[in-house]
Parts: structure tokens; C-alpha cells; sequence
């Protein structure tokens, strides 16, 4: 497939660099998630796969063969995974344009970087739902700062961005994004309840009042939150595999993402952000 000009960045606000764009545009990426990235034949894929060798199912213009077929065909995970824009900047602006098969000599490198890349757009994600927090106004300078530093990574060249330690820099960001969430909770009229990385694997939280809970990094996997009220709840990295959200309330969650949507069951009754999308296989 011939390289096509990647989508314009988001205009930058005064001062700051102009952000990438953070959702995913196939038609200007290489493939890289079903490239780079390894997985492992279990109820999200129905092969085994090594990092840095092409998924069976890629086709030689870059796209997936069985793309409206990948539930049926035991490929749940490549449905809910997301790389916040992270393939297109990879492909179009780190290597300008060279795609691996063309430009086999780009390949490890482009491999390399392209996890790198996503931790950055998904940095900048959260970032700028932080900024769009009335409540984490105290924090907004910081923010903006952490959010030029992140952006202007994005721009950098392949070989500065395997040398960073993104560790390093996701610790910076996160602690900001700690302080915006407390800050936004604090207006949630319910308890707090905290179950940060909490197992909660089939826990049933039906009906349960959760304004305002900390799930950071929380196993929700099969969990029954049918009916639950979830506004205000910090949601970053919560695990909602099978997750069963029908009728649920979901409007103002803290860092909700769209892959975390996908991993789970909803139905009609379901409110969700209005940044976010519907997932096709909710019942209706």
C-alpha cells in the first residue's frame, strides 16, 4: 500500500506543541499492531504469535482479512485493543512514510518504537482528559507542561525514542493524574470506596452505588456492574473483560477508554461518555 499523508495534528493551544492525533487511523499505518506486538493463543487469540512476525490473517496492502470476522474467529483481542493513534505517527512521521516491507532495513526499529509511541499517546490521552476536568483547574499548568514534554517525545526521532525512559516519564504524568482524579472524586456525593488494583473477578456490584471509587488498575474481569452508577469513578486501567455493564452509568467516569468499553457487555440501557462509541456487539 502507498504511503497516504497522515491525518493533520490537533492545532496546539498557545505555547504548546501541537498534539498528535489520538485515534487510531489504519489506512496510514503499517500494520503495526499485527506486527510488533506479540500475543498468545488463549480466549482472545486463537494463535500464538512472536513479536516482530506478521499475524497470519495480514494481507499484503497492510489490512486485516478477517476484520469483520475477528470475534467469530477467536480474535476478541484485536477487537478491544487500541494504540491511540500511536501506528499512524510510527508510520507516517517517525519513518516518514518507509513501510517494513518496502524498507525491510526500518523494520526492527520501527518494532522498537512503536511501543514506546503507544505509551506516549495513551500518556496524552489521560492528560488531556485531565485538562478537561473543571475540578483539577489547580493542576492545569502542570499539566499542560507534562503534556508539551509528551508531545514533543512524539516528534522525536526513532533512535531518541528507544533510548527514553518512558518508565520514568509515565511516573511524572502519573502522579499529576492522581492529584486530577482525588480532585474530581472529591465531588462525588457517594463514599469513596477505594479498590485500587483490587481483585474484584466476579464480584457482584449490581445496582451499586460507585461515585467516585478508585478501580485504577482493579480486576473487573466477569464482574455484574448491571445497573451501576459509576459516574466520577476512576476507571484508568480498570480491567472490564466480560465485564457486564448493561444499564450502567458511565457518564463522567474518569478515564474511560474506548478499548475498555470493548472488553465488555453492555446493552441499550448503557450510558457512556459522549467522546466514546457504542461497541457494535452490545445487545441492544
Amino acid at each position: 500500500m502507498s504511503a497516504t499523508p497522515a491525518t493533520p495534528a490537533t492545532p496546539a493551544t498557545p505555547g504548546l506543541p501541537a498534539l498528535p492525533v489520538l485515534q487510531a487511523d489504519c489506512a496510514n499505518c503499517f500494520a503495526l499492531c499485527c506486527v510488533a506486538l506479540p500475543f498468545a493463543k488463549s480466549t482472545d487469540f486463537a494463535v500464538n504469535k512472536a513479536a516482530g512476525t506478521p499475524c497470519k490473517n495480514l494481507q499484503e496492502d497492510f489490512r486485516c482479512g478477517i476484520h469483520t470476522r475477528l470475534r467469530d474467529k477467536g480474535f476478541q483481542g484485536c477487537t478491544v485493543f487500541d494504540c491511540f493513534g500511536a501506528g499512524q505517527q510510527v508510520s507516517q512521521v517517525t519513518f516518514g512514510g518507509r513501510d517494513w516491507r518496502a524498507h525491510p532495513g526500518t523494520a526492527g526499529a520501527m518494532y522498537e518504537v512503536f511501543p514506546v509511541m503507544r505509551q506516549l499517546h495513551e500518556l496524552l490521552f489521560y492528560v488531556t482528559g485531565a485538562l478537561a476536568l473543571p475540578a483539577a483547574a489547580p493542576l492545569h499548568a502542570d499539566l499542560r507542561r507534562a503534556q508539551a514534554e509528551t508531545a514533543q517525545w512524539t516528534a522525536a526521532d526513532a533512535d531518541a525514542l528507544t533510548g527514553l525512559d518512558v518508565g520514568a516519564l509515565r511516573g511524572r504524568v502519573n502522579t499529576l493524574l492522581l492529584r486530577a482524579s482525588e480532585l474530581a472524586r472529591a465531588k462525588a456525593p457517594a463514599r469513596k470506596r477505594n479498590h485500587r488494583g483490587a481483585d474484584l473477578m466476579g464480584a457482584r456490584l449490581a445496582g451499586a452505588d460507585l461515585r467516585g471509587a478508585n478501580f485504577r488498575g482493579a480486576y473487573l474481569i466477569a464482574a455484574d456492574l448491571s445497573g451501576a452508577d459509576l459516574r466520577l469513578a476512576d476507571l484508568i486501567g480498570a480491567d472490564f473483560r466480560d465485564a457486564d455493564l448493561s444499564g450502567a452509568d458511565l457518564r463522567g467516569a474518569l478515564f474511560l477508554t474506548q478499548p475498555q468499553l470493548g472488553a465488555a457487555r453492555g446493552d441499550a440501557a448503557t450510558r457512556i461518555p459522549s467522546t466514546l462509541v457504542r461497541p457494535a456487539h452490545w445487545s441492544a
